[in-house]
């Protein structure tokens, strides 16, 4: 797949093109890249994305935008998992913010990306104030040489299927939910780096994961499955929050307990999958009393793996 960072004044050929924040690639996401990749096919074009870093609602309000569900990173390799040949990554920032509709059809999308085929949401819109909607691109089309399609919503037991559903689920705890909406366990990708120690001292070792956000959609103590570092997942028990009884005013770290492992984690490139929630972070008396209930965490989280080895298969979750 290949990545350009910014937007080309002139294409080099004609593309199909879908475009989005694409935040989480959950189960619309899918569907749209899924009929975006069968008309690249059809036409024999490669199938590009055209997404914006940061969110235009970071930019906006970056106090009240909300969290993030992927890294563009994460983002990045779930695309290119769903068969995209290209993604444009487009700066947003006040100057880009500032494009009336209008030029950013005839400019951006038929001249800059070679657009002959669109797909959008139903509910898309673009341009400076947002001023422009499917009812535009659909009169600007013939004049400007490419075709539009729209995909409805896609919805999953009444509910419909977006970014804010699945960080509704995954702030209520429901694991389960959040896995359907995005089809896959949710997880956080990043690079294991040095902790301060205090969970060898205790008696449970943790890798510590880099995480790009510090307001990650999920907190709490987690089963977790760590991808990367065997050629099977290794089990373990994650805690994801500021750590209240060792931290005062602490920043949100992501610390995994790996089950049965003692080999060298440092500076890896891990996948943590959240599979089951626990209970969320509590501030305790004293660090006694925190690695009793450390212990427990372990003991909960083994139990739940036992448990999932053994139900029958039409009872597995995963």
């Amino acid at each position: 797949m290949r990545i350009s960072r910014g937007l080309p004044a002139a294409a080099a050929e004609p593309t199909a093109l879908t475009i989005g924040n694409f935040d989480g690639v959950h189960l619309g996401h899918q569907a749209m890249l899924a009929e975006l990749a069968r008309a690249a096919g059809r036409l024999g074009m490669p199938a590009c994305v055209l997404t914006f870093e940061p969110h235009p609602r970071e930019f906006f309000a970056p106090d009240k935008a909300p969290t993030r569900l992927t890294s563009l990173r994460e983002k990045l390799e779930l695309l290119m998992g769903l068969g995209v040949d290209r993604v444009h990554i487009c700066r947003f920032n006040y100057r880009f913010a500032q494009i009336a509709a209008e030029d950013f059809v005839e400019r951006i999308l038929a001249r800059g990306l070679g657009v002959r085929w669109l797909l959008v949401g139903d509910d898309f819109r673009f341009g400076a104030r947002r001023a422009g909607d499917l009812v535009m691109l659909k009169q600007a089309a013939p004049h400007c040489g490419f075709e539009v399609a729209a995909l409805a919503s896609v919805t999953l037991e009444g509910e419909r299927v977006s970014s804010t559903a699945v960080r509704n689920a995954l702030a209520a705890g429901d694991l389960d939910r959040a896995a359907q909406l995005l089809g896959r366990a949710y997880s956080i990708s990043g690079r294991v780096m040095r902790g301060d120690g205090l969970g060898r001292k205790l008696g449970f070792p943790t890798a510590n994961v880099q995480i790009k956000h510090n307001r990650p959609p999920l907190t709490g103590i987690f089963a977790v499955r760590l991808h990367g570092v065997a050629s099977e997942p290794l089990r373990g028990v994650a805690s994801l929050g500021v750590r209240p009884t060792v931290k005062h005013q602490g920043v949100p770290t992501l610390e995994v307990h790996v089950f049965d492992f003692d080999g060298e984690l440092y500076r890896r490139h891990v996948r943590v999958e959240f599979l089951r929630k626990f209970r969320d972070e509590e501030k305790y008396a004293d660090l006694a009393t925190l690695t009793r209930q450390i212990a427990l965490d372990v003991e909960n989280a083994q139990a739940y793996f036992y448990h999932r080895d053994t139900e029958t298969p039409r009872k597995a979750k995963y």
